[in-house]
């Protein structure tokens, strides 16, 4: 197995490469949860987009590990550990909440 920056080991469920075994195993708690009702509507890897393709450059993105409604309200979550918790994912973070006005669950 592939070990990331952040010394992460990439790992495979139902078909689907996730970062981490953390974020692997956050996926099958959310699929628990959906499959309770607790949450509904559960996607992967959502794109936000905080700056439009310019002549500048490509357009920048925040990319979400998970999105899902719970209790009629939609949830951005993200996996986290302290390593990944860089200056460019708080400024995308804060874009985010500025943008959207979506506030990002670390978990």
């Amino acid at each position: 197995m592939n070990r990331s920056k952040y010394r992460a080991i990439k790992t495979c469920i139902d078909g689907i490469m996730f970062d981490s075994k953390k974020e692997a195993n956050r996926y099958c708690e959310l699929c628990l949860m959906e499959r309770a009702g607790v949450i509904t509507d559960l996607q992967l890897q959502v794109p936000f987009v905080l700056v439009e393709k310019s002549k500048y450059g490509r357009e920048i993105k925040y990319v979400a590990d998970f999105t899902y409604i719970e209790n009629e309200k939609y949830i951005v979550e993200d996996v986290k550990s302290s390593a990944t918790k860089t200056p460019l994912y708080q400024l995308k973070k804060r874009l985010v909440a500025e943008i959207y006005g979506v506030e990002i669950k670390e978990v």
